[in-house]
């Protein structure tokens, strides 16, 4: 199931990848009917076939390029379907083994809701809010697999399976998660990092509204806009839907986009910022593990190339390839996020594990049938010792045998 769950992953980051290049090339109504293409598994080529699709959608006629991308887009969308389907039927049937099955149960509703969405892109005509929602929709199950093989890669039975060099980190990580200045800032990176979730999200939001309703280049002049943009500022327009029978290439007039377009510009100042903090004080903190000073790294460096990819997109007027990465990278933002948020319940948890055992080893080790056992004579002096005792919280954690008990 992991390997189907990592599978899962790259097919849906593939998914988005291609979701992204079917929006920027115009292709989002390439084939006008769902789930088909003019009524056909594929794209309609032979003569007969097209003069059929143009004579049932006059309005739409058949441009091949743009239906492959939004056919292929399709097959991988329905093949990551049929894959988080498999995930769950595995789930139910393992539950017995400890297996997750909760987010595997949310995964296939979210697969379920975001092919409706897909249908609705297509029969409401590229309507901006189900366009915003389709791609907050693939980010959505993206995170969800990433959380659901994270929590298979950790379980007991791969813990079982780490060598000695993990071990002597992991031994360096719990000596340091054992000082309380490191509980409470543990805590805090917690709290810090979920704000800074909420404020990923909402750039990302902020970033699929502006390019659902073709604001992209509403402004091209740094580092705000063209001169008279606080004239043009509405915000209660820039975020409405107006009424239209089609949506592609924007319903919004000017003033609207280039308020959409500064909004996500400062958006993005915001959240560089507060990711660029947290990065920063996951790798300078003493209290930090190795693997979040590892995966603060990662962030720091998908954060900085996120900006240089923002600033290509407006500098060299929109390039695709640009363009396409720049969706991209966000999603491999918000994994890394994710990941240290990760990173920081094991820490917490694994806290309160050695905790326990603590405790534990410690009623054992002072039983009167256990005090003449040679295993244990080594930890006498030091467990009983009162001019010693502050050192007996730091035995078991040093001992190798601690992470196997």
């Amino acid at each position: 199931m992991k390997k189907l769950t990592l599978f899962s992953i790259f097919l849906a980051a593939v998914v988005i990848i291609l979701g992204a290049y079917t929006r920027l090339t115009d292709a989002g109504l390439g084939c006008p009917d769902w789930p088909g293409c003019y009524g056909n598994l594929t794209v309609p080529l032979s003569e007969e076939k097209v003069a059929q699709a143009n004579a049932a959608f006059p309005e739409r006629p058949v441009e091949a390029f743009k239906a492959w991308n939004e056919m292929i887009h399709r097959y991988f969308a329905g093949t990551l379907g049929l894959c988080v389907l498999a995930i769950a039927i595995i789930a139910i049937r393992q539950r017995d083994k400890g297996t997750p099955v909760k987010l595997p149960l949310l995964l296939l509703g979210l697969i379920i809701f975001q092919a409706a969405l897909g249908m609705w892109t297509v029969t409401l005509n590229l309507l901006p809010v189900v366009v915003m929602g389709h791609l907050l929709g693939g980010f959505s199950v993206l995170s969800c697999l990433f959380i659901l093989y994270l929590r298979l890669r950790n379980t007991a039975g791969d813990a079982s399976k780490t060598k000695q060099a993990p071990i002597a980190s992991a031994m360096h990580d719990q000596d340091i998660t054992d000082l309380p200045q490191a509980k409470v800032f543990q805590r805090n990176l917690k709290l810090f990092a979920f704000i800074g979730l909420g404020v990923l999200v909402t750039q990302i939001a902020l970033g699929g509204w502006t390019s659902a309703n073709y604001a992209a280049l509403a402004c091209t002049e740094m580092p705000v806009c063209e001169s008279g943009w606080q004239e043009r500022i509405d915000l209660a327009g820039a975020f409405s839907v107006p009424d239209a029978d089609n949506y592609e290439f924007g319903a919004h007039d000017y003033g609207e986009r280039v308020t959409m377009h500064i909004v996500h510009r400062f958006g993005a100042v915001i959240t560089f910022l507060y990711l660029l903090a947290l990065s920063i004080s996951v790798l300078v903190s003493r209290y930090t593990t190795s693997k979040q000073k590892y995966v603060g790294a990662f962030m720091l460096v998908a954060l900085c190339t996120q900006v240089a990819l923002g600033l290509s997109n407006i500098i060299f007027m929109l390039p695709l390839a640009v363009a396409v990465m720049h969706n991209a990278v966000a999603a491999v933002l918000l994994l890394s996020l994710l990941n240290l948020i990760f990173t920081v319940f094991l820490a917490l948890e694994n806290d309160n594990v050695f905790g326990t055992e603590k405790r534990n080893t410690g009623s054992f080790s002072s039983s009167k049938p256990l005090q003449g056992a040679g295993a244990f004579s080594i930890h006498e002096a030091p467990l009983h010792d009162p001019l010693n005792a502050s050192t007996s919280s730091h035995i078991l954690p040093k001992a190798p045998g601690g992470f196997h008990g």
